[in-house]
C-alpha cells in the first residue's frame, strides 16, 4: 500500500470516527428529547443536529482535513451548515414518518425511541458517502499549488 493510499485509508478512519462522534452526540439529544419531554421527534431532530453539528465542524476541519487557523464563514461555516441542513431535512423528513409509523403500530417508549432514531440513522448513513466527497474536493481541499514556471530576467530573452 503506497504512503498515499495509507494516508487516505486514515482520512476515512477519523472521518467514520468522527461521524460516530456527532452520531452519538446527535443520538443522545434526540433519544432525551422524544423520550422524556412532549417535544415532537421532528423538531427534536432539528435540535439533536444543531448539537451535533458543532463537534462534526470542528473535528473534520481540524482533525480528518487538518486545517488550522482562522475559520471563514463564507468558504467554510455557512457550506459546512447548508450541507447538514440537507442531512437535516432528509433527516427530520425520515423521523417525522417513523414517529407517524410507530403510533400507528401502537409503539411507545423504547420502542418508539428505537424506530426514531434508527429512521435517523439510515438517512445520515446514506448521505455519509457524499459527504465526505463534497467536504474533501469542495469544502477542505488544500489551496491549489501555483504551478512554476521558468522565470526570464528579460522579456526579449528566447528560450535554449
Amino acid at each position: 500500500m503506497s504512503h498515499a493510499s495509507a494516508g487516505r485509508w486514515r482520512q476515512w478512519l477519523r472521518y467514520g470516527t468522527v461521524s460516530l462522534v456527532a452520531t452519538a452526540t446527535s443520538l443522545t439529544v434526540l433519544g432525551v428529547l422524544v423520550s422524556t419531554t412532549t417535544v415532537p421527534a421532528g423538531i427534536a431532530n432539528v435540535l439533536a443536529t444543531a448539537v451535533g453539528t458543532v463537534p462534526s465542524f470542528e473535528l473534520n476541519r481540524r482533525w480528518v482535513w487538518r486545517r488550522t487557523g482562522r475559520r471563514s464563514g463564507r468558504a467554510e461555516v455557512l457550506p459546512f451548515w447548508l450541507l447538514s441542513l440537507t442531512g437535516l431535512t432528509a433527516s427530520t423528513i425520515a423521523v417525522s414518518l417513523a414517529a407517524s409509523w410507530a403510533a400507528s403500530a401502537g409503539l411507545d417508549g423504547v420502542a418508539r425511541t428505537a424506530v426514531i432514531e434508527a429512521a435517523n440513522v439510515v438517512a445520515w448513513g446514506s448521505l455519509w458517502v457524499a459527504q465526505f466527497v463534497i467536504l474533501d474536493r469542495v469544502l477542505f481541499r488544500p489551496p491549489a499549488t501555483p504551478t512554476a514556471f521558468p522565470v526570464r530576467s528579460n522579456p526579449t530573452d528566447k528560450a535554449a
